[in-house]
């Protein structure tokens, strides 16, 4: 059986986080990865601290198993959220967009394990300065909002540069990548894109129909311009997003308004005009809806199998 320090840090059965998408990663979701041997995370995204500690609440009824709560730090709320995850006893915290030092001390004094996104080494340096019990280091192919670094360049340089242990992000969805994974000294993987067609997962219809039919080349990377670069599916939202960046009688502020509640357009409405799929490079991959239980198990076995017949297929 595959296990490693993040499943002794966090006490799971198997090192595999599902990631934490805004208006994505609910109760549901985490509590079925959760309940299947991973870890199953809710996104706080920009919700404010009541929602946040419902969601928490549902997710304690659902499993009793470890799960996490993923912060975006530069939501208005982050402050608030920050202490509610203290209060509800949640088991980890991942974070991102921002530095969670004036969090540390009370996360820490309540046992929380705080494991941060990173897409540099310089910043997994700095987090594991400040306390990081591990660090997930995520490439470009993943979904949402992305680095510059992929994810085979990033990892082992990662790994090299910190004493905690490392997760994979990026680009992952089946046992191949679970097993390059551990190869590139990662202790764990952290899924996303894959986990949007489980049956927990509550998007709309049309997002998950969209990613099964995806192919290698159906992603596009939008907001560079304004210092936010995001990953998505190419729809006809994405693309004239795109053209608006590139044309400079667009103001920044215009090009924003564009692009606002397009990501709850996709998730709740499945509106395929308006709606931001957002989706890593790894969609391609995935042709077939599945419960979040098969996901996981077929990972697992897949990379069990490839690690225990390497010398095999070196031959």
């Amino acid at each position: 059986m595959i296990k490693s320090k993040i499943c002794d840090l966090v006490g799971i059965k198997y090192p595999i986080f599902q990631g934490g998408m805004a208006w994505i990663s609910d109760a549901n979701l985490a509590a079925a990865v959760s309940e299947a041997g991973g870890l199953g995370i809710i996104s706080a995204m920009n919700a404010n601290a009541e929602y946040v500690r419902e969601e928490i609440r549902k997710c304690k009824e659902l499993t009793k198993k470890p799960f996490g709560v993923n912060i975006m730090l530069m939501s208005p709320f982050a402050d608030d959220v920050a202490k509610v995850v203290v209060e509800e006893k949640v088991a980890v915290v991942t974070t991102g967009a921002g530095m969670p030092s004036k969090y540390m001390p009370e996360w820490k004094a309540a046992g929380i394990k705080v494991i941060p996104v990173v897409g540099s080494v310089a910043f997994a340096i700095r987090l594991e300065r400040i306390g990081a019990d591990a660090i997930i280091a995520e490439g470009s192919e993943s979904g949402g909002h992305v680095g510059e670094t992929n994810t085979m360049a990033l990892v082992p340089q990662v790994v090299d540069a910190v004493k905690v242990p490392v997760l994979a992000a990026g680009g992952i969805a089946d046992g191949r990548g679970m097993a390059a994974a551990f190869m590139l000294g990662a202790e764990g993987v952290q899924c996303g894109t894959c986990f949007l067609v489980a049956d927990e997962c509550k998007v709309h219809e049309n997002y998950k129909k969209k990613i099964i039919s995806a192919s290698d080349c159906d992603t596009i990377v939008t907001g560079r311009r304004l210092g936010h670069p995001v990953r998505s599916l190419k729809t006809r939202f994405s693309r004239q997003f795109a053209e608006m960046e590139k044309d400079s009688s667009n103001t920044d502020e215009q090009i924003m308004a564009f692009g606002s509640g397009s990501l709850r357009k996709a998730v709740v409405d499945g509106n395929i005009e308006e709606g931001s799929f957002m989706a890593g490079q790894i969609a391609g991959m995935i042709r077939e809806n599945q419960s979040a239980a098969a996901i996981v198990n077929k990972m697992v076995s897949e990379a069990e199998g490839l690690l225990g017949n390497i010398n095999n297929r070196l031959q």
